[in-house]
């Protein structure tokens, strides 16, 4: 029995809101034993470079509705710094191909059912510690932008402990600003020039405000707490690791996150138990020292240490995770394009998936046609996709599959009830524009540990290893193929059939081809180079007609070609070929409509490797037959 699948589609999945709507939607489908399958770019929607974010964008042209049970979307990511091109695409989308139960989380979307987290709560909290705890009666309140209902949710939090006090409040308390620092700054300015009168504390909706008014407070002389007190909100880490750190305000997204998934269960598991909201009764302050309590000194370290970069690990005990630090010591990009094989390349990208820790099970799948470099998937993803690399942290097994599912199934084991419930990441695999498929990271809906930083550094330094390898790739084809027909050059069949006798087993055969074009010179002169080039092509064509799986076609000369296989071969399989070669000959001058009929002499070499000719050698041999074939004939134009 598979499990039910739950979509959540995302932006950013690091900032701080998204990661406590993760920590309320995961808990509650694990209770119900749901998968979660998670959609969503690295990068901030509102990224102004565009071409990187079309590449970022291509992830949500992996969702297939019909392998989801309900889907979750965080609007409010998708719609990051007043940018609505994603939201309404991915509402389009919805509307278009979804069949199942949509919700909307944060900002409205379409006239899917919306679920809001209110902050007003907390804010009548945030109110209450400066008007009990510093005795302020001077109180101004800076919110965001008036077209925004967050901005009066959290104003109504503070105008409802005021009024329930007693406390008049007027227009001129209340500042609008852009829930970013340069709210902040300009509220600094207002009080710093005089344009309004220096209050006792300033309330900010946002911690960036707050970093902002803090520190242009503080510029122009005025102290911070000591002059104005100042408080934020949403606990971020910007705001703990700041000169003076922020007195914050941690919002709770749990019971709204948890009521959406209960939502879902009633619709599409109705006669299933469903399980309330557990409340919890907790203080969402978090002292920094903008408001003159005492320092919460275990919150502002562990700021702090999730943002130094160290270079010194004790790699000598089992660590469950690793920093950003870690990622930059591990020469993570050296060891990337430093390969000589795209072999070496996917090998190395095993050896540095330990980065990722903690995780159960690691994926990258990689368009079929990855390494042309000519190629570039824009309009969604194509019908197949290959996993090049799988991971298994609890076997400790790192392989390269080469397998290959239709891409609608977005990933075959998701919704498999083999392991523990789920979240599965789904991260866009781009260079700039070009997609070149996805990376996937499983972990168990228990674990505490989301996307960070190390983890969009992480699959940024993939995606510009496979641009550079692919770029290696192309000129490696270019230094190894003949341009004109495609086939192996006398380069590349050198390094190729080093490779093939160095693998070769003891009782392997060597067989070789040599083909030759019969008067080329009087086809040139009688009918132009151009029919000429095409009596080249055709032969190459009809020499490709008989080169087997793991064998060499190459283009030796002007019109001569190899043909070279090592394996458990016989002089019965040269006959057969050469019958099959003057047959693909034939074919061709029967359908075309030219005034002259193509030929090639062709002969044959099959000897033992244990015979200690070398390949030379051998070709020298099937050289002589061929041109005992073309004395032989006489070859009509």
């Amino acid at each position: 029995m598979s499990r039910k699948i739950i979509g959540l589609i995302t932006a950013f999945p690091e900032s701080i809101s998204a990661q406590r709507i993760f920590d309320g939607i995961f808990s509650q489908c694990n209770k119900y034993g749901y998968d979660v399958a998670v959609f969503s770019t690295l990068e901030m929607t509102c990224n102004q470079q565009k071409n990187f974010l079309e590449g970022e964008l291509r992830i949500y042209d992996l969702i297939n509705y019909d392998r989801l049970d309900a889907v979750i979307v965080d609007t409010a990511s998708l719609r990051n710094g007043n940018v609505t091109e994603v939201a309404d695409m991915i509402l389009q989308d919805l509307e278009k191909n979804c069949t199942k139960p949509v919700f909307s989380v944060g900002e409205k979307l379409g006239d899917y059912p919306l679920y809001c987290v209110s902050d007003r709560a907390i804010f009548r909290e945030v109110t209450a510690h400066v008007l009990d705890i510093h005795q302020c009666n001077k109180i101004y309140f800076l919110t965001g932008a008036k077209e925004n209902r967050v901005s009066y949710d959290r104003l109504a939090g503070f105008t409802d402990e005021m009024k329930e006090r007693g406390i008049p409040v007027d227009d001129n308390q209340i500042f609008w600003g852009d829930f970013w620092y340069t709210g902040g700054k300009k509220m600094a300015d207002k009080i710093t020039s005089g344009e309004v009168e220096m209050p006792e504390a300033v309330i900010c909706a946002s911690d960036h405000m707050a970093i902002g008014l803090v520190n242009h407070l503080v510029q122009n002389g005025i102290r911070v707490p000591e002059d104005i007190i100042v408080t934020g909100f949403d606990a971020t880490q910007e705001a703990a690791i700041n000169d003076i750190a922020v007195t914050s305000f941690e919002p709770d997204f749990s019971e709204t996150m948890v009521e959406v998934v209960n939502q879902i269960r009633r619709s599409i598991e109705p006669e299933k138990e469903v399980y309330p909201y557990q409340y919890a009764k907790q203080s969402h302050l978090r002292v920094g020292g903008s408001c003159g309590c005492p320092y919460e000194h275990e919150y502002i370290a562990k700021k702090f240490r999730n943002s130094l970069y160290c270079p010194n690990h004790d790699y000598t005990s089992e660590q469950d995770s690793y920093d950003i630090g870690t990622l930059l010591e591990s020469n993570m990009v050296e060891y990337l394009c430093d390969n000589r094989s795209i072999e070496d390349f996917k090998f190395e990208i095993v050896k540095l998936i330990y980065l990722l820790k903690p995780y159960s099970e690691f994926y990258l799948c990689l368009d079929q046609n990855w390494l042309n470099p000519d190629y570039c998937c824009v309009n969604g993803y194509p019908e197949n996709i290959d996993v090049e690399i799988y991971m298994n942290h609890a076997k400790n097994t790192g392989y390269y599959p080469n397998k290959t599912f239709a891409t609608k199934e977005i990933l075959p084991e998701l919704g498999s009830d083999d392991h523990e419930p789920s979240v599965y990441y789904f991260m866009p695999v781009h260079f700039i524009e070009k997609s070149m498929g996805y990376a996937v990271l499983r972990r168990p809906l228990s674990s505490k540990h989301y996307p960070n930083f190390l983890l969009r550094k992480w699959v940024k330094n993939i995606n510009c290893a496979l641009e550079i390898n692919r770029t290696q790739h192309r000129l490696l084809s270019l230094s190894t193929k003949d341009g004109m027909t495609g086939v192996y050059n006398r380069r590349g069949m050198e390094l190729k059939l080093d490779h093939m006798l160095a693998n070769a087993a003891p009782t392997d055969s060597m067989l070789a081809f040599v083909i030759d074009m019969d008067n080329l010179k009087l086809l040139n002169d009688t009918f132009g180079h151009v029919d000429g080039d095409y009596g080249i092509k055709a032969v190459c064509s009809a020499a490709m007609s008989i080169t087997k799986e793991n064998e060499l076609c190459v283009r030796a000369g002007g019109d001569e070609f190899y043909v070279i296989g090592v394996g458990n071969y016989s002089v019965s399989d040269a006959s057969q070929r050469i019958l099959d070669f003057e047959a693909a000959i034939q074919k061709i001058n029967n359908q075309n409509d030219k005034p002259y009929t193509l030929s090639a002499s062709i002969g044959s070499a099959c000897i033992p490797l244990s015979s200690g000719m070398n390949a030379m050698g051998i070709i020298k041999i099937a050289d002589a037959k061929m041109y005992e074939n073309k004395v032989q004939k006489k070859t009509v134009i």
